[in-house]
């Protein structure tokens, strides 16, 4: 569905994007990570046509990019961060403006108003809305000529914990019927729920690629968490689940009566993502 083939980018000199390779199958969530300026945002812009690779090629549905950008681009659809919205037209408005350009008939308008919850909000301008709402039109308008491809970038950014829920059961929803999702997030949780596999960029290379579950497998670290109380007051150690040194500290600790709690912490993306870039997502 998706091939990324050697791809690089240099801008003035700097190589953004070093030789990134991968290929996204129909109908898969990919998360796309990485701390900022790590290339992904460049990669990402490569695979939409809206940059030119200084090497490699990018292919979507066995189209060139560089060379099939139209028809690429009736296959695809993209919701940015950054709300890009005429504030002064109502949702409905709005919608049926981008429709024109796909001529896409106004029963399928309704349709994808009524599966976000539009309906009632139709003819609300866009400028009074929340930012959920207005990622529910961004979304909506992503949406109108039925892509093959979506790309998301940042869904869930800003909102509230109802509708971000409400944001990914509906990206999932999308999974099912066959949409081949892109999405680029900073958070940690949302990426591991949501991804069949994840890509990680770090200084303009792909570092890791899979699942996220063998990523945590192979990357991270289970880990015992113990709550005890000292001299200076309550403390926290977290330590490897199976060692040694682990072992000896619990068995000191409870043997001088001052455990007040043990848990056991199973490794997460974060912790993935952390020992790959030397950095920490929230």
């Amino acid at each position: 569905m998706i091939e990324v083939k050697h791809v690089m980018k240099q801008f003035k000199g700097k190589q953004a994007v070093r030789n990134v390779s991968f290929t996204i199958e129909q109908g898969e969530i990919f998360g796309f990570l990485g701390p900022n300026g790590a290339g992904k945002t460049t990669t990402s812009r490569m695979m939409i046509g809206l940059l030119k690779p200084s090497e490699g090629e990018v292919w979507i549905d066995g189209l060139n990019v560089q060379t099939d950008t139209k028809k690429v681009h009736e296959r695809i659809g993209v919701v940015f961060e950054l709300p890009n919205l005429y504030s002064k037209w109502t949702v409905l408005a709005n919608l049926q403006f981008f429709a024109k350009l796909y001529n896409v008939p106004h029963d399928k308008i309704n349709e994808v108003m009524a599966s976000l919850q539009l309906t009632d909000r139709a003819n609300q301008k866009v400028g009074s809305l929340s930012k959920g709402w207005k990622q529910r039109v961004l979304i909506a308008r992503a949406l109108l000529h039925n892509p093959k491809i979506l790309f998301l970038d940042e869904p869930t950014s800003g909102l509230d914990p109802n509708t971000a829920r409400l944001i990914r059961d509906y990206i999932y929803s999308l999974k099912c019927q066959g949409t081949t999702i892109v999405m680029t997030t900073h958070d940690m949780n949302e990426a591991d729920e949501l991804s069949d596999r994840v890509g990680i960029m770090h200084k303009g290379c792909l570092v890791a690629l899979d699942t996220p579950q063998r990523l945590k497998e192979k990357f991270g670290e289970d880990t015992m968490v113990v709550e005890y109380r000292d001299d200076e007051g309550v403390k926290k150690e977290k330590l490897p689940l199976y060692s040694e040194e682990t072992t000896e500290f619990l068995y000191k600790k409870m043997k001088d009566e001052v455990v007040i709690s043990v848990h056991s912490q199973e490794a997460t993306l974060a912790d993935v993502f952390a020992k790959l870039t030397g950095s920490e997502l929230s």
